[in-house]
């Protein structure tokens, strides 16, 4: 029997959890690991697993990520794949935001134009992960289920932000609770394979936001007016529908908080990273890079990764990623940095002064300054002689009018601020 193998990738809405990453651009577009944007990973899975009918359902700030896909993912024509980013809009039977991710795929089923006996991969667009979706589609086929579910174990005191399920026989999922809370609730869902001696070190199953639909079963389960898959569409099916559960054991985060995504960045620079991005074999697909090659002038760098583009003066850095076009003068020192650097090249760095005389670099981070467990965004201009930490700062908005504002102990300087020369900010 012929089926077509549609995936689509839940963009998300204003990905308020990465505020202020998502001030100027949509959750898929944030910039990832000096060279990638999120989306490319669920793309690059996709592809990676033969399947090229790829949808992207995205509603805020869209412009960066269609840029993006557009560079990217240019398909032979005579494979008739594609990249198609479906945003929210009006039409005869509404004309508000896609209310959850339910309700984003239930606006767009006529898009798909989808077979009964069709297989849906639905995938979220903010988790960094490496995995081949056919094994998943295979086995869901080959159990007859009409759902399956991708799930990870998961120590317990990570439990309550995530969806946790309990399988029974030949991994029919008996169970589902959507981020519990209750420790009586947790408990019960803690399988007995997955119990320790103590208690210290139970897990529970957890799921990975993949899901794999037959096309008939989903069409039946999106009638209603469930707005989301996570907490309705999924526990409503258990006990209803044949749904099953794809136990995923390798490395997989979900990085939808800036805490989450600084530190899934950073540790992309250890000797052994959890995620390898060198993997051959199943690379993560981007733009064509034609940018020349990183240029550093007596560095001193220990557990760093530096993108393309890069121009970096005699400064030191220790566990920093710097993305493309980083400039960064002489004499500085970062630590803990996650740079994203620039959109573009300026022709030669060109001070300008403000109404109040202060000295601004063109782009990138002046002489003498010392940043430390920051974000920089793209496009930031820093002076020079700055100092930036988020120690002894308060989550929220430092300086509004500069653009810079801390979020779970992580101080970001936003896209495209302006910090003027000389400026402190938290303890360095």
């Amino acid at each position: 029997m012929k089926r077509t193998v549609h995936c689509v990738i839940m963009g998300g809405g204003r990905g308020t959890r990465l505020y202020p990453l998502t001030k100027l651009r949509c959750k898929p577009a944030v910039p990832l690991a000096g060279k990638y944007r999120l989306v490319d990973i669920p793309i690059s899975n996709c592809i990676n697993s033969g399947y090229n009918r790829i949808y992207l359902l995205s509603q805020f700030n869209t412009a960066s990520l269609h840029r993006h896909v557009q560079d990217a993912y240019r398909f032979d024509r005579f494979g008739k794949g594609f990249v198609e980013i479906l945003s929210a809009e009006q039409t005869e039977f509404g004309d508000d935001w896609y209310q959850g991710t339910a309700d984003a795929v239930r606006r767009n089923l006529i898009h798909f134009h989808a077979e009964p006996n069709d297989v849906f991969v639905i995938l979220s667009g903010d988790q960094l992960y490496r995995m081949n979706f056919s094994e998943m589609v295979e086995e869901h086929l080959s159990r007859g289920a009409d759902v399956t579910v991708a799930a990870k174990p998961v120590p317990v005191f990570e439990a309550s932000g995530l969806g946790l399920l309990r399988m029974g026989e030949k991994a029919k999922i008996v169970d589902f609770v959507e981020k519990p809370t209750d420790p009586e609730v947790i408990a019960r869902l803690v399988p007995p394979e997955l119990k320790s001696n103590d208690g210290s070190g139970d897990q529970c199953l957890a799921s990975m936001g993949i899901y794999v639909f037959n096309a008939e079963a989903m069409f039946e389960a999106l009638k209603g007016d469930a707005a989301d898959f996570g907490k309705e569409i999924i526990p409503s099916l258990v006990g209803d529908k044949d749904i099953r559960s794809h136990v995923f054991e390798g490395y997989w985060e979900d990085i939808g908080t800036v805490r989450a995504f600084f530190e899934a960045n950073l540790q992309l620079t250890d000797e052994v990273p959890s995620f390898d991005f060198y993997d051959e074999e199943y690379p993560i697909y981007n733009y064509p890079d034609i940018l020349p090659t990183a240029k550093l002038n007596q560095c001193e760098v220990s557990h760093t990764a530096i993108a393309s583009g890069c121009m970096v003066g005699r400064s030191s850095f220790r566990r920093c990623m710097l993305g493309v076009r980083s400039v960064v003068g002489n004499e500085c020192r970062f630590s803990n940095v996650v740079m994203m650097g620039a959109d573009y090249f300026y022709s030669q760095e060109n001070p300008s002064d403000d109404t109040d005389g202060e000295k601004y670099v063109s782009v990138g981070v002046g002489d003498r300054s010392v940043i430390e467990d920051s974000i920089i965004d793209k496009n930031a201009k820093i002076g020079a002689d700055v100092s930036l930490s988020p120690a002894g700062i308060e989550d929220g908005w430092s300086d509004e009018k500069l653009g810079i504002y801390v979020r779970d102990g992580i101080l970001v300087v936003v896209k495209n601020s302006v910090v003027p020369a000389g400026t402190k900010i938290g303890s360095v």
